[in-house]
Formats: structure tokens, C-alpha cells, sequence
């Protein structure tokens, strides 16, 4: 075990020193005779006996570093302070609890002294098998956790790894924190590869979707940008940052930068709404007819959710959650569908990514067109951050829309003043309607509940199993325990059917609908959970799955207890309707089997439990018979709760 050392270079000590001293004399001492071949019984060959010849890897890896040090060398190139313990320093500062990696050269300064410096706690490393991985564990830890961890990618190739999953995070305004290792003096690299992983400019590949980024030249600067980013990242709109980080500058001694201080951090305070247009707007609300409240990633924490259930219940108006988060509980009789927006005459959209698309249907035909689908006069009122922030290359920002009131400022924030506002322009006569609209939504919301009910009852006994008893069959596995569902939405019934009343019961979606990010968020946010010991619940996708099949081995080796039910339709559907569409659009015929061509992921078809098993989870199935699906479930619980990542593989329907 490791031991660990003082948190700052003023606190180490003579034997701290020593104990780094001795440890890479050891290594040049041991060098000779970690590269002497073995026999097949283990025993060290003789040293005249002829060894394989290095490989290129392996030669590329030594070019310019000498097989030994003689104690004159050692004295002169040992480093006592080095930079990267600094950095660590600042990492504890900001609070980060995990620095999530794929380790890679431009970045081990950082990682030793976060190993044996830091402790390899707060921040812990999190091993990862691919830096897309790393991210994705980010962003789903962010929206349970409610801060950011940090990521460090290596160099060129890292960042590049990384920027799918980057671009989700930016889509779905979720902090994380990056880490790029570099090295910009080129007199300073190393011979070989370390040149084609460095760059001038290493997160060009990422700027246009990241909030800021920065390269520090100097320690101070290193400081100073961290705590600046992490600010950043954390001010609505959130977002990603990066902060490249110099290899040198990680290697160096500390003593040439001066005196050393961490720079404090100072969060910003969330915007507010302009006091006049909240005024206007309660106004506008408590004088309708029939308001009602659209609302996407506004609740950032439970009490967001209590804020929207008082301001609806004040107004008893009707909210449609677009779910971005888990705003509004599907409990509450003033939970309603879509359809609720027909007769409103002034509607309420809260932190709205698409107010477009909520006003509008738009066709999918060869040339789009769209159609008003809400009252002509009804009057439309926003409240969100994303004017305040935003870029012209990537268009995740959707089409234009002119409300009638725009208020820029964070919808939570915002809702105390708004419902203050409200309660006072109530008109007294107004009681005798809000109770007749309560019954209304009453009656709305048990129909609508019934007619779920009725509709995920048909295939019940299908094999592959439905996606409605999927569904199910998971919810009587778990509804008496603390869950928490971290999945994004394949299907949709969870949403109808389990009871879902806290914030953290699920996490919203991925902002980008990039594949690859469904499995590493989900073990992100079970990370978060560990700690308040919910069970964690992953609908998992299986062609989503397949990007980075390696969350499961970091599930594993790391003890994030997860249950995840495969959702194995063994084919990317959503692009087998799309072929269908096309063909049906151009009149050309297209049976089951063609509709399948270069979708499928199938013959052979992938056996996700032995998957699964070989990267060291628990697992069950290929499940076909719908009979099978509980007991497996129930087994599945009883292993997470043990604390072990689970993986339940179902062969299930398309939808």
C-alpha cells in the first residue's frame, strides 16, 4: 500500500523526501532486470543468453530515457516539489472527489502526485478504458452529484476521444471538468510519439462546445485558471471546460514560481429574472383562463421540484415535463400529457431547450413544414438561461421562436420571486375556478393513468419480452427500496408507471443523442448514489452499450453497485424505421428482413451476459421467456445491494 504524504509541499518531511528518493533509485536500480527475458517457468534467463529484440511500442516508449541513473544523476535530476503536487493542491481546493482517466504520458506528473501526494483521495482515480468513457461517467455523475468531476485526457489523441461525449455534456448543460496533458516546448518532449500526441492548440477539437479553456504557462496561472474554469463550468448556463496542462510544467520543480497560494474559489450566484418581466409575467398567469407550464432542465436539486409543485398548485395549471431533468412529480394530478397545451391560453416554459417544437408540430416529409398546434392567441412566456450563453457552429439550440415574453435568468432561481408574484395578482374571485380546473387535471390524470395501465398489458407474454413488462417487472424488484433510475429514455413506460417523486429518480437524457453514452453515465451516476446507498437502475441500450463496453470492467473494478436490464433488441431500430420511411416515401417496397440491412446487430447475435461476465459484473440471461425476467431481477437486486454491478441481459421487443 502506498503511503501517503502530506497534503502540502510546506508539510513534507525529511522522511517524505527520503521515501521518494529511495523509491526512484529503486526503479533505475531494478531497470536491467525488469527487461531481462523469462523462461516459460518464470526463472530469468542468463545474462548471455539471446532476448527478443524490442518492439516498436516499446522502443518508441524509451526513446531518450536512460536505462540508469549514476547518484551524481540522481541528485541532479530528482525533484523535490514538483509542479503537479501543486496542481493536486488546487484540485482538493475545488472539491472534486474523482479524476475519472484513460492513463496516458501527458498527464504522469499529475497522476503520481495524485497516487502518492495526494493519496489517491479526494480527488480518487477513476480507471477508465477510453476517454469517451470518462467524460460519459462525468455527465451522468454531475446531475445526481450536483458538481462536477474531473476528466484527464491524454493529449491529441485523448481530446479527440473524448469529443462525443464532450458535445453531449455541452447539449445537456452538464459541468465537467477537463484535464488536457500536453507538451508545447517542443524542446522539452521526448523523442518519438510524444510528438505526435502534443499540439499547439490541443482543444481546438472541442472549443466550439465547451464553455472555456485556458493554457497555463505557470503554476499561479495553473491556479488561478482551475478555480476560473471550475466556476465557470458550475455558472448557468453549465457546461465543460478544459484546462490544458503542460507536461513540463507538471515535471518541474515548484521553487521557480514564486510563492505558491491556492486561489479561493467564489461560486457566482445564479441569474435572476428582471423584477418587472416577473411581475408582468404573474400577471398574465394569474388573469388566464387555463395557463399552463412547459418545463425541460430546470429542477437542478429537490427543492426545484417543490418550487414547481407550489407554483403549480397556486395556478393549478396543467405541467408537461419534457423530462431534461425530473422536474415535477408523475404522481401529482397536475402531471399531464402534451395534449394539455391545446386549450391554454397562456403558457409557462421553464429553462425550454425547443420552445418551437413545443408550439409547433413539424412534419417529417421531404420538405418540412410545421403547424401551430396551440391556441392562436395564446400567449407565450419563457424563463431560462440559454440566451445568455451560446455559440453559432453547433445548432443544438433549435429553431427560432418569438415569445411573447422572454426573461433571461435560471428558472429556479427565479421561481421564488415568480410565485410571490402570482399569489399576489391572484384575483380573489379567482377560487371558485382554480377548484373547478383541480377537479379537471384530477379526472385528466387518472384517465391518462388507466389508459397506460391498459396499453402495457398487450404482448405481456411475448417473447422477446415487451418493453411495457420490462418496465414492470424491474419496478416490483425495486419500488420498496431507495431507487434511483440513471438511464436515458429508450422507452418510455417508467415514466407512466413507476412513481416518480424525488429529483434524483432519474437523470433526463444525454442533450446530444450521441450513442456511446448511455452505459458510462449511468455507472457515473450510480457513483454518485453509492454513497446514500439507493439502487441504482440502468435501462441499457445494447447498441449504445457497444461503444464502451469497458464501463463494466470500471463499474467492477471500482465497487459502483449498478443494475442494469439490457434492452437488447439486437438491432439500432430507431434507423430500421428510418429505411422504412425512406422506402415507404419513394414507394419502393421494403419488407422486415431488407428494412434490417446494416442495422442489425445480430448473426451472430451478441451474448451481453457473457460480456458482461468476462468484465467482471454479475449477470443473467440471455433472458427470452418473460416467466424468466423476475427471478433474475430479483436476484440481480439482492447482488447490488451487496454492493456488485449487475447486468441483466433481455431479448427484447424493437419499442
Amino acid at each position: 500500500m502506498t503511503k501517503k504524504t502530506p497534503d502540502s509541499p510546506e508539510q513534507q518531511t525529511d522522511e517524505t523526501r527520503l521515501d521518494r528518493r529511495t523509491f526512484l533509485a529503486g526503479v533505475s536500480a531494478t531497470g536491467v532486470a525488469l527487461g531481462t527475458a523469462t523462461t516459460a517457468k518464470g526463472q530469468a534467463t542468463a545474462a548471455n543468453d539471446v532476448a527478443a529484440p524490442p518492439s516498436e511500442a516499446q522502443r518508441l516508449a524509451d526513446l531518450g530515457t536512460p536505462d540508469e541513473y549514476t547518484d551524481a544523476e540522481h541528485d541532479q535530476y530528482f525533484v523535490d516539489n514538483p509542479g503537479s503536487d501543486y496542481m493536486i493542491d488546487v484540485l482538493k481546493s475545488l472539491n472534486i472527489d474523482y479524476v475519472a482517466t484513460n492513463p496516458g504520458s501527458s498527464f504522469r506528473g499529475l497522476h503520481e502526485s495524485l497516487v502518492n501526494y495526494g493519496g489517491n483521495s479526494k480527488p480518487e482515480l477513476l480507471t477508465c478504458t477510453h476517454e469517451e468513457q470518462a467524460i460519459a461517467m462525468g455527465h451522468g455523475y454531475y446531475k445526481v452529484a450536483g458538481k462536477p468531476l474531473a476528466v484527464a485526457c491524454h493529449g491529441t489523441v485523448g481530446v479527440q476521444h473524448a469529443s462525443m461525449a464532450v458535445y453531449n455534456a455541452w447539449c445537456d448543460r452538464a459541468p465537467v471538468v477537463i484535464i488536457a496533458g500536453n507538451h508545447l516546448d517542443a524542446t522539452q518532449r521526448r523523442l518519438g510519439v510524444e510528438w505526435a500526441h502534443s499540439a499547439t492548440d490541443c482543444v481546438r477539437p472541442i472549443r466550439d462546445y465547451i464553455k472555456w479553456d485556458d493554457m497555463p504557462v505557470s503554476l499561479p496561472h495553473f491556479g488561478e485558471s482551475m478555480v476560473r474554469a471550475y466556476k465557470l463550468s458550475m455558472t448557468p448556463p453549465a457546461g465543460p471546460v478544459a484546462i490544458v496542462c503542460d507536461g513540463h510544467l507538471q515535471e518541474e520543480a515548484a521553487d521557480g514560481h514564486g510563492h505558491l497560494s491556492v486561489p479561493r474559489l467564489s461560486p457566482t450566484q445564479p441569474p435572476r429574472g428582471d423584477g418587472n418581466a416577473i411581475e408582468q409575467a404573474a400577471r398574465w398567469l394569474a388573469e388566464a383562463e387555463s395557463p399552463a407550464i412547459v418545463v425541460d432542465r430546470m429542477a437542478h436539486d429537490q427543492e426545484g421540484v417543490d418550487l414547481l409543485v407550489e407554483l403549480a398548485e397556486a395556478l393549478q395549471a396543467p405541467v408537461v415535463d419534457r423530462r431534461g431533468r425530473m422536474n415535477f412529480p408523475n404522481t401529482h394530478y397536475l402531471n399531464q400529457g402534451r395534449g394539455a397545451l391545446s386549450s391554454a391560453d397562456v403558457i409557462l416554459g421553464l429553462e425550454l431547450n425547443d420552445v418551437f417544437g413545443i408550439v409547433n408540430s413539424v412534419r417529417d416529409i421531404a420538405h418540412k413544414d410545421s403547424q401551430r398546434i396551440v391556441r392562436p392567441d395564446a400567449r407565450i412566456v419563457t424563463i431560462g438561461v440559454n440566451d445568455l450563453f451560446m455559440k453559432s457552429n453547433y445548432q443544438n439550440f433549435q429553431r427560432y421562436f418569438d415569445a411573447d415574453l422572454s426573461i433571461a435568468g435560471d428558472a429556479q432561481a427565479t421561481l421564488p420571486s415568480l410565485i410571490e408574484a402570482v399569489r399576489g395578482a391572484m384575483p380573489r374571485n379567482r377560487r371558485s375556478a382554480l377548484a373547478e380546473r383541480e377537479q379537471r387535471w384530477r379526472e385528466a390524470h387518472a384517465r391518462r393513468r388507466e389508459q397506460v395501465l391498459d396499453s402495457a398489458r398487450y404482448g405481456w407474454n411475448a417473447s422477446p419480452v415487451s418493453t411495457a413488462r420490462i418496465a414492470m417487472e424491474t419496478y416490483d424488484a425495486v419500488k420498496d427500496k431507495d431507487w434511483a433510475l440513471v438511464s436515458q429514455q429508450f422507452f418510455t413506460w417508467q415514466f407512466d408507471l413507476w412513481d416518480m417523486e424525488r429529483h434524483y429518480h432519474h437523470i433526463g437524457g444525454s442533450g446530444g443523442a450521441g450513442v456511446g453514452y448511455g452505459g458510462p453515465s449511468a455507472v457515473g451516476a450510480a457513483l454518485a448514489h453509492r454513497e446514500h446507498g439507493r439502487i441504482a437502475v440502468n435501462f441499457q441500450n445494447d447498441g449504445d452499450l457497444m461503444y464502451v463496453p469497458g464501463i463494466l470492467w470500471t463499474a467492477a473494478h471500482h465497487n459502483i453497485p449498478l443494475l442494469s436490464v439490457m434492452h437488447n433488441n439486437r438491432a439500432y431500430h430507431q434507423e430500421v424505421m428510418h429505411l422504412q420511411r425512406m422506402s415507404a416515401r419513394r414507394r419502393r417496397g421494403l419488407d422486415g428482413a431488407a428494412a434490417r440491412i446494416g442495422n442489425t446487430i445480430d448473426d451472430p447475435p451478441i451474448d451481453y451476459a457473457a460480456l458482461g461476465k468476462s468484465l467482471g459484473v454479475w449477470t443473467a440471461g440471455p433472458i427470452e421467456d418473460p416467466k424468466d425476467l423476475a427471478p433474475a431481477l430479483r436476484e440481480g437486486v439482492a447482488m447490488v445491494e451487496q454492493g456488485v454491478p449487475v447486468l441483466i441481459d433481455v431479448v427484447a421487443q424493437p419499442r
